[in-house]
């Protein structure tokens, strides 16, 4: 899943509205964040395989630092006591946490059966991207969902913050896209430094943050 956990960042927006769009999108994000950085080091693979997945040519062979369930609630943890610990808001960290957990249950509705509880373990996934039109239904219909709370829940303070979110939903849309459409990756460490480029999404989405303040 990829644009399914940015809706869930939007949609966290409304129930901790002091907690920046940049804090959501990164807690959303963080296995992924992690995982090229670890891909680069070599401490998890990953196999360029076109046909593994109707909908993503990638072989998750090792990732169970960033992406077992363990490892996910582990990060779950660390990341809602580190924002705890800067902004002392407990409803604000317990979102953040909840968002860090979302990614493996999200990505275990779509992932075949690849994820591992603990390292070492057997794997599990449902398997929805063995659909691609099962995959976009389920995804922009969680991304719509998300997206309009965010909207209801915000408002704009001039143009410069409906500008900056309908570029950085366009780009969202493009990244998905491209996913599916595009050319596989050459191999996984040019797969892992253009994973990086991920991080700029939650100062994007903190920019955006400043100009659309919560209404509710």
């Amino acid at each position: 899943m990829f644009i399914g956990h940015f809706a869930v960042a939007f949609a966290a927006k409304r129930a901790v509205p002091k907690t920046s769009l940049g804090v959501l999108f990164a807690a959303c994000q963080l296995p992924d964040l992690i995982w090229p950085i670890f891909l680069l080091l070599g401490w998890e693979r990953v196999r360029i395989a076109p046909g593994t997945t109707a909908f993503s040519p990638l072989d998750f062979e090792h990732y169970p630092y960033t992406h077992s369930l363990l490892a996910t609630l582990g990060w779950a943890v660390a990341a809602a006591l580190a924002y705890w610990l800067w902004s002392r808001s407990r409803r604000g960290a317990a979102v953040v946490g909840l968002l860090v957990f979302s990614h493996w249950l999200l990505d275990w509705v779509m992932h075949r059966p690849d994820l591992p509880l603990y390292p070492g373990s057997s794997f599990f996934g449902l398997g929805l991207w063995n659909s691609v039109a099962a995959t976009l239904a389920v995804e922009l219909a969680v991304f719509s969902i998300g997206f309009i709370i965010y909207l209801a829940s915000t408002r704009s303070t001039g143009w410069t913050g409906n500008l900056l979110l309908a570029a950085l939903v366009l780009l969202l849309l493009v990244i998905y896209t491209g996913d599916l459409f595009g050319s596989p990756p050459t191999d996984a460490r040019a797969l892992a430094w253009f994973a990086l480029a991920g991080w700029i999404l939650p100062f994007w989405a903190y920019g955006v943050d400043r100009y659309r303040p919560t209404i509710v």
